[in-house]
């Protein structure tokens, strides 16, 4: 006999808003937490520059010296900040076309990377951009062949040239950004015949040709004329993001990435619905700036926005989250 469902009554027995009546017992039942571990500091060190250097269209984030950026990642990591991923800002005559200065033992970013690993140690995890993107003078993440398009297999071989500099310089996690196939495994090869079997590989694995990438192009002085879109994925290919994303881990990646967050957050769910290795999610400066630039003009709550959009990507399936407010939300957190 079917049993009738029960009529719904002015004031039912279960009020969810029990569960919500304060502080405490809303922190008790949070289902998704925000903690500083879960989040990367991105950081940009810049070569030539005695003091840091304002970032105008990243209100709050500069590009580092050398000194300022060790200050700033002792204090991150004193925090709690859960890693720092590096950036390096070479000067323009320093770029040639295959971004020799990416893997110069004394180019800036090698040379920031030795300085933080000396200082940290293992107390942090010191993450690379392994790219080439900051270092070539066309700033396209690769190398480009006679018709002017980037070369996958040759680009593949500066990569991995990138990540064992990086590794000898200290690093943890290399991060390899440029969407080219086969990257993955051609890095993890690399880095084995180093001798650099414990460095791990953090795959962008998911990363999006978008419009919000712009302020960051301001942060490592891009070269770029024109687009990525020949090696970037479009933004409404969801099926090909996870299928780029299976590709990444079968050929070793340790950590997958999905590149922006805050408008992918489908992508995220679906990288942590297949995926059996951690998922970043990388809140990227005009995610960072469109809320900096509301809350500047006294339209939203800058701490209360920036909590709630981070929150957003972990309830979406992100381990960890790289965002520039890091160390902001370790004190806030505090």
């Amino acid at each position: 006999m079917r049993r009738r469902r029960r009529a719904l009554v002015a004031f039912p027995r279960h009020r969810p808003r029990r569960l919500r009546s304060t502080p405490a017992i809303r922190r008790l039942v949070a289902q998704t937490s925000l903690e500083p571990r879960h989040l990367v500091l991105p950081m940009f060190v810049a070569d030539g520059i005695d003091e840091p250097r304002p970032i105008a269209s990243m209100p709050g984030v500069v590009q580092h010296t050398r000194d300022s950026a060790r200050r700033a990642a002792a204090d991150a990591v004193a925090a709690g900040v859960g890693g720092l991923m590096l950036f390096g800002v070479p000067r323009d005559e320093d770029k040639d076309a295959v971004g020799s200065a990416g893997t110069d033992p004394d180019g800036i970013l090698n040379v920031a990377l030795r300085d933080l690993a000396k200082d940290l140690g293992d107390a942090t995890v010191l993450m690379a951009d392994t790219c080439l993107d900051e270092f070539t003078d066309h700033g396209h993440c690769g190398v480009l062949d006679a018709r002017g398009r980037v070369d996958n297999d040759t680009t593949n071989a500066r990569y991995i040239e990138l990540a064992v500099a990086q590794a000898d310089s200290g690093a943890h996690v290399v991060g390899p950004s440029g969407m080219m196939d086969g990257q993955v495994a051609a890095i993890r090869d690399g880095l084995d015949e180093a001798g650099h079997t414990d460095v791990a590989i953090l795959a962008y694995a998911a990363k999006f040709a978008s419009a919000f990438y712009g302020p960051f192009r301001e942060a490592v002085s891009s070269s770029l004329v024109g687009d990525r879109r020949t090696y970037q994925q479009d933004s409404g290919n969801l099926r090909e993001a996870v299928h780029e994303i299976e590709l990444d881990i079968d050929e070793g990646a340790d950590i997958v990435m999905v590149k922006p967050a805050m408008s992918y957050l489908d992508v995220v769910r679906a990288a942590a619905d297949i995926s059996p290795v951690p998922v970043a999610a990388y809140q990227i400066s005009g995610e960072y700036s469109m809320i900096v630039a509301a809350a500047a003009n006294g339209w939203i709550d800058l701490q209360a926005a920036a909590l709630e959009s981070l929150v957003g990507v972990r309830r979406a399936g992100a381990d960890i989250v790289l965002t520039y407010w890091a160390a902001d939300v370790a004190g806030w957190l505090a």
